[in-house]
């Protein structure tokens, strides 16, 4: 889409602006009117909450709906209206969930428009999860185009961890690999599910075409950190900080830390938060299941100053196999 001022420039407008004006007597009297109750309860959105006997409402298994959720058609409908009038708006397109609001919308054009005024409604199968669930920025875990909101490491993260269930219908929806190709995916995914065939196949071709091979191979190398021993140095600091975002974050003042050792700094300095003592330290370094950033702890009397941080002040310390822990010198 390209905002500009041509005949198919496209726009981005507030219905508060036509609704803040507009008093509640007002829209009954005026938008209310043209459409009944009836009207509005076959909607299947709005059958589905009030439920029926076929359904278990009859004994109580009907979760209700408020005249707020009730009364959003109508809402929604009118902004249809207000933009085929006032801009000559005449499709609306949504996800199928969306498909009673939108030809609400129609049928208040219909009505208000005259005998002439003809709109469309035009939606696309909705993406859900296995489990009925949508995704979207109202639920958790939403993913962005913006690499702003979603950066490149997070958006390859979220195809890599598609559900099993998932991913055969994802790949169909988000790539354009034909179905010769994903087929020869879902036979290789079969004989080793573990090894995420389907999903990296998903993940690659989504996280190319978004942003680019270049942040694709950036996002690899940033999951191979974790998961396969991959190069720490080798990530700028956005993506460092990035892969570690859901590990605790201890920062610790550099003028403290530089006399110090490591025994010291991972126990007292970090406020006991890694290792309860400096024994500890010891015991796991004697054990070998001690690494910083990404090599092999030798020594706990190592001084602080002397290691080589990462980006000049971060240290990945990894504790045995699974837990992590990103110390910065402040």
């Amino acid at each position: 889409m390209d905002f500009n001022d041509s005949p198919t420039g496209a726009l981005v407008v507030n219905n508060y602006d036509w609704f803040k004006a507009f008093s509640f007597l007002d829209f009954l009297r005026d938008v209310g009117k043209h459409l009944t109750v009836n009207y509005m309860m076959a909607k299947d959105s709005v059958k589905r909450r009030i439920g029926g006997p076929e359904d278990g409402a009859a004994a109580g298994g009907s979760e209700g709906i408020s005249y707020t959720e009730f009364s959003y058609q109508l809402l929604q409908g009118y902004d249809f209206f207000h933009l085929y009038k006032s801009l000559n708006c005449t499709l609306q397109m949504g996800g199928s969930d969306q498909w009673g609001n939108i030809t609400t919308g129609t049928e208040l054009i219909r009505r208000l428009g005259g005998p002439e005024a003809k709109a469309y409604a035009l939606t696309g199968q909705l993406i859900t999860k296995a489990d009925g669930t949508k995704y979207g920025k109202s639920e958790s875990g939403a993913v962005f185009l913006d690499p702003a909101l979603t950066s490149p490491y997070q958006f390859y993260q979220f195809f890599l961890r598609a559900d099993d269930a998932d991913a055969p219908r994802l790949i169909r929806v988000f790539t354009l690999l034909n179905e010769e190709e994903i087929n020869a995916l879902e036979a290789q995914h079969a004989q080793n599910p573990g090894a995420k065939t389907l999903q990296k196949a998903l993940a690659q071709d989504v996280t190319i075409r978004v942003h680019s091979a270049a942040a694709y191979e950036a996002a690899l190398a940033a999951s191979q950190v974790l998961f396969g021993g991959g190069d720490l140095g080798a990530l700028d600091e956005a993506t460092l900080r990035d892969v570690f975002a859901g590990v605790p974050h201890l920062r610790v003042p550099r003028a403290d830390a530089g006399a110090l050792n490591i025994a010291v700094l991972l126990s007292e300095a970090t406020g006991q938060q890694i290792f309860p003592s400096r024994g500890e330290v010891r015991k796991l370094i004697q054990a070998n299941g001690l690494s910083l950033n990404g090599q092999k702890a030798t020594s706990p009397d190592a001084p602080v100053a002397e290691l080589p941080l990462l980006h000049g002040k971060y240290l990945v310390v990894q504790r045995g196999k699974k837990n992590y822990y990103l110390v910065e010198l402040t």
